[in-house]
């Protein structure tokens, strides 16, 4: 823990109001004062960042990543995926369970524990899974993985099927105040898809993976968090159905929320063709509606760097999942970032691993997508990433608060740059945005008051 001042940024905290050009006071690892106050507490030994013309927020929350330790090494580790968060802006990340093993017992919930206390860049935090080595069969020992202290619960990477067993799960979780995280998926419809079900499915003679494989679980998550009381929240959304059923519930006072991705409001399935442009505004490329002179990126067809589960759909549903987020029907943000050795996607289409890296180029991405196209406030998309993801997994993180920790995100919302995939200390490179350009960069992630990434 150390002390900082920053000075001469715009500070923006979602949680407590507060979006003005002020210093802050981080002491001893803790928010110390904002404002004048900081200036008069600051001592004179005390290191200064200069934050001018940037924005300066709480520490950025992630609680969608899989940073495949125990089992999957290769992929990735706590402390090559921590490093990657920590140059994406993000002081936090929550882990999903599907390692190996999976995260069913209070023994690996200690396991895991152990490693971030010996390498993590950042605070990380741990999910358990809902169901015995995720197969959804037989309940996890939810209250012992509580005790273990898991923030939420999920079987992320699979879906359970049975609604008795999910009413079950909720009931549990309901019992131990645990959310309940899932990723909507009903095997039935899905079969062995590939790609969104629809236009280029068929171009490209790929198996479709129809919206309503996600739509239906959604709609069993709603009726499963009305009967039960407990709070359900949907990973991932990426279709217009799924995030219309989010809204309707919401409006009833459902304990219901939903996620987004970058990849999901910015791509469709037309990158699997290799034409895929960039998202247009009214007939026109974003690069011209923000006005950012740079070559538009092109790809191949059938790259699997964009295949993802659940995949790239289409036009209207990308729209769909962008105006989720800005009206708050999805009210919490994450990467899903998802690693996997270069091997592994370097074969068929088919035969490839779901999932793609996405810790580095988040922040740019919602910037460019939802604050460049004046969708939404920067304070509203900051708190997408702060306190709503903070309060879901109820963290004492997400705020500028005093005595809050002193985790901070400093960045640049005006920042044009060029994403490289091959520039980072993750692992692993599988992300789709390679080459792309972008605008809003991350400068600095502070963590406690101590300097973990600067630019």
């Amino acid at each position: 823990m150390e002390s900082l001042l920053i000075q001469n940024g715009r500070v923006i905290d979602p949680a407590n109001g507060i979006d003005a050009h002020q210093s802050l006071l981080i002491l001893n690892g803790k928010i110390a004062a904002l404002g004048a106050e900081a200036e008069a507490k600051a001592g004179d030994e005390i290191k200064v960042i200069d934050a001018r013309g940037k924005v300066v927020c709480p520490g950025l929350v992630d609680i969608h990543v899989h940073l495949r330790e125990p089992g999957q090494s290769a992929k990735e580790t706590i402390e090559t995926g921590t490093k990657a968060a920590a140059l994406g802006g993000f002081t936090t990340v929550v882990c999903m369970p599907n390692t190996t093993p999976s995260i069913d017992s209070p023994g690996t919930v200690a396991l895991i524990q152990d490693e971030v206390e010996k390498s993590a860049a950042i605070h990380v935090f741990t999910t358990g899974a809902i169901t015995k080595g995720i197969q959804g069969d037989e309940l996890a020992p939810i209250g012992s993985l509580h005790g273990a202290g898991v923030v939420a619960i999920t079987d992320d990477g699979r879906c359970v099927q049975s609604n008795e067993l999910m009413r079950r799960a909720c009931e549990y979780a309901k019992m131990f105040d645990l959310p309940l995280m899932d990723h909507c998926q009903d095997y039935d419809l899905v079969g062995n898809g590939v790609m969104n079900e629809g236009h280029w499915s068929n171009v490209l003679g790929l198996p479709g993976w129809p919206a309503a494989g996600e739509e239906i679980i959604v709609a069993r998550n709603i009726q499963m968090a009305e009967l039960t009381g407990t709070h359900i929240h949907c990973q991932h959304m990426s279709s217009a159905g799924a995030v219309n059923l989010i809204r309707e519930a919401r409006e009833k006072g459902i304990p219901i929320s939903g996620e987004a991705c970058p990849h999901h409001f910015t791509l469709t399935d037309a990158a699997l063709a290799g034409s895929a442009p960039f998202w247009e505004k009214e007939g026109k490329h974003l690069l011209d509606v923000i006005k950012m002179d740079f070559e538009r990126p092109e790809w191949e067809s059938y790259d699997t760097l964009f295949k993802m589960n659940p995949p790239l759909r289409s036009g209207s549903d990308r729209d769909a999942v962008l105006q989720g987020v800005a009206d708050g029907t999805l009210s919490i943000l994450g990467s899903d970032h998802a690693p996997h050795c270069g091997f592994e996607k370097e074969v068929e289409f088919d035969s490839a691993p779901f999932g793609i890296t996405g810790l580095e180029s988040e922040l740019a991405l919602g910037v460019m997508r939802l604050y460049h196209t004046d969708m939404m406030s920067l304070s509203e998309l900051i708190r997408r990433w702060t306190e709503a993801p903070a309060k879901l997994v109820k963290l004492d993180k997400g705020t500028l608060s005093i005595g809050a920790d002193g985790d901070v995100t400093i960045f640049d919302p005006e920042e044009e740059w060029i994403y490289d995939r091959m520039d980072t200390p993750s692992k692993a490179n599988n992300s789709p945005f390679h080459g792309w350009p972008l605008k809003g960069r991350n400068k600095a992630t502070i963590l406690m008051g101590k300097v973990v990434f600067e630019a």
